[in-house]
């Protein structure tokens, strides 16, 4: 690995190490899912008393990652969205029983089960007819289940992708050597399901993309890194069919030098997309200084 590969990731894990223990220390001692709201609502987001404006009047949805959690994954995006007059809310999925903070681990079939009661919960509170979705690595694909299967059609109008595995990964070809350690992959199966179920060719991937990546009346944005180190090779993120756009953020800001976390979590310049993809109409150009 070149140097400045190395300066970079150990700065991106040092931030997240900080944003981690800032994220927790918002929370009760009685960690777990009820205490995150509170913590979040404090910062402006998980807000139930919030109403959409006529600028915009789709609540935002944020979904995060495999290992991510409600606060810790947003403690950038959701105050940008807030500032810019979004009502936003967060949800934990995925919990593991005795895996406090570290979330999404959970099969990722029953985790779209949990998004879809929480977009119904969002809606009733809003009152607004649809939301849009912004979701985070598995965030950003596992939505698309809940699109396609449980009925999220008629209640998304957009989903926005940070770094989605949206046809799985190879975790830079290692897991091709699961089949040859058969005590390794029973544990993805039976301790982290969600593991197992994005792993490139899965069943699960499978389903989800048979027949087509997108379904009708949902706009999707895919925002990708070259430099992702996790979803391997990154343009499988990109999704096929009408009302896709692909971006990578390279293209945008050529020094942009974030990988699959940083993008997520503390990319300027993909928070922008993320805004433009929220409010086409007045989409401004994403540039290094966004």
């Amino acid at each position: 690995m070149l140097p400045w590969r190395r300066t970079l990731r150990a700065f991106t894990a040092a931030l997240l190490m900080t944003l981690l223990v800032t994220g927790l220390l918002t929370l009760t001692p009685a960690v777990g899912t009820a205490s995150a709201a509170p913590a979040a609502s404090s910062r402006g987001w998980n807000d139930y008393d919030c109403k959409p404006s006529a600028a915009h009047p789709r609540p935002v949805v944020l979904v995060h990652g495999t290992f991510g959690n409600s606060i810790d994954n947003w403690l950038v995006l959701a105050p940008y969205l807030v500032r810019r007059g979004y009502c936003v809310y967060s949800l934990d999925y995925g919990q593991l029983p005795g895996v406090p903070f570290f979330n999404g681990l959970g099969p990722i079939d029953k985790s779209a089960e949990q998004l879809d009661g929480f977009v119904d919960k969002v809606l009733a509170s809003t009152g607004a007819a649809e939301a849009d979705l912004v979701g985070h690595s598995q965030g950003g694909m596992m939505p698309r289940y809940y699109l396609k299967f449980l009925g999220g059609a008629e209640k998304v109008n957009a989903l926005v992708g940070l770094a989605p595995d949206n046809h799985g990964t190879t975790l830079l070809g290692l897991t091709k050597l699961l089949p040859y350690f058969p005590g390794i992959e029973d544990l993805l199966t039976t301790k982290t399901p969600s593991l197992a179920d994005q792993v490139a060719g899965s069943p699960f991937l499978t389903k989800l993309n048979e027949g087509g990546d997108t379904v009708p009346g949902v706009r999707y944005t895919v925002i990708a890194t070259k430099y992702d180190e996790v979803v391997t090779p990154y343009r499988t993120q990109f999704l096929n069919g009408p009302g896709v756009r692909n971006v990578t953020i390279q293209d945008l800001c050529p020094v942009d030098l974030s990988e699959h976390v940083a993008i997520g979590i503390l990319d300027r310049v993909a928070h922008h997309e993320v805004t433009n993809a929220l409010d086409p109409a007045h989409a401004t150009p994403s540039t290094c200084f966004s």
